[in-house]
């Protein structure tokens, strides 16, 4: 187990940035950098033990600055959609900023990937790790009370990345964080993702309207094309005339986890390389999406990443809760911590 910190540049206001490198000696690393708490890259070997880059990514933090993706970031303090920008908390009402069509999406104009946040670094026998640290203010974004979040990231001998988070209040508020890291088992910048085969373990998901907000409807996924309870290719059924298909240009749904606690919730298979990415959290909900608004974005290494060149599997709470009384809550208290656990594990077959 190494851990080594070096310097990665510094922000447009001149705010330095570092990147920590993971490495379990046993063929995978982790990049990571305290902008954003952003997953840069992760490095697996495939059947063969041929290593790459899986983590679709930028070369510098002024691109990390410049992206509309949320690449590796995580965000917040509200992942996902918010409806019109607007909640109520204990009767009264909030304006958050507007900047996804009619909806607050990801924290807002500057939400918590935009943000620099405080490294520590964890180094045990049979772990290595950060814990990023973020402030954010009362009255941030548009958000009550002051929220202190703790993400940290740790990588085993079992080439698990853990990602622990840990979030507490002042005031009463809401937060719905998560990791919005793009993944591409093929080795990033390699083509599209339609070809992986995926598995998630959930069978109802949230249905959205136009605006890709839930409607509160929790319909079944069998049938239909949202349906991989049984491990099926992405690209089979993506363009299938099918109107939440239509609506979110491809997959970008909120399933419904089946069970509870930590458990699998999915497990996606790259058939060139062997790559083998599980999902295990302790949320109730992960939106699987394809990389639909990808356009041809300079990436890292030269790359470019094409639509749906990555997909995502961002555990969180579903969208828009704080509008939906009968969805889990996102609402936090002062003295009620809100601790969530998400493990992405790799192997080859």
């Amino acid at each position: 187990m190494t851990l080594s910190v070096t310097p990665f540049g510094s922000t447009q206001s001149g705010t330095p940035v570092d990147l920590y490198r993971l490495s379990n000696g046993l063929g995978m690393e982790v990049d990571l950098i305290n902008f954003g708490a952003t997953i840069t890259s992760i490095r697996v070997p495939d059947r063969d033990g041929r290593q790459a880059d899986v983590a679709l990514g930028y070369d510098t933090v002024t691109e990390y600055e410049r992206g509309t993706c949320y690449i590796g970031a995580v965000v917040g303090r509200y992942g996902n959609r918010i409806a019109n920008g607007r909640f109520t908390l204990d009767g009264k009402a909030y304006q958050l900023p507007i900047n996804n069509g009619l909806n607050s999406l990801h924290g807002g104009t500057v939400g918590f990937g935009q943000r620099v946040w405080q490294g520590e670094t964890i180094s045990e026998p049979d772990r290595v790790g950060v814990k990023f640290t973020y402030v954010s203010p009362d009255g941030e974004e548009g958000y009550p009370g002051t929220l202190v979040s703790e993400v940290t990231y740790t990588l085993d001998a079992s080439n698990r990345l853990t990602i622990d988070y840990v979030l507490a209040a002042d005031a009463p508020t809401i937060a719905n964080l998560t990791n919005h890291s793009y993944f591409n088992l093929a080795g990033e910048g390699n083509g599209t993702i339609l070809d992986h085969e995926i598995e998630i373990r959930a069978h109802r998901y949230t249905i959205i309207d136009a605006n890709l907000i839930p409607t509160g409807e929790q319909p079944s996924v069998e049938g239909t094309p949202l349906d991989f309870l049984t491990p099926a290719r992405i690209g089979t059924r993506i363009d299938e005339s099918f109107q939440p298909l239509i609506d979110a240009a491809g997959y970008d749904h909120n399933y419904i986890l089946d069970g509870d606690g930590l458990r699998k919730i999915a497990e996606v298979y790259e058939p060139t390389s062997g790559r083998v990415l599980e999902a295990f959290t302790t949320e109730p909900g992960v939106q699987f999406y394809t990389g639909n608004f990808l356009k041809d974005e300079p990436g890292k290494n030269g790359h470019v990443y094409v639509r749906r060149g990555g997909f995502c599997l961002e555990t969180q709470h579903y969208p828009d809760s704080p509008n939906h009384l009968d969805f889990p809550s996102t609402v936090i208290r002062p003295g009620e911590n809100y601790v969530s656990k998400t493990v992405f594990q790799f192997s080859t077959r």
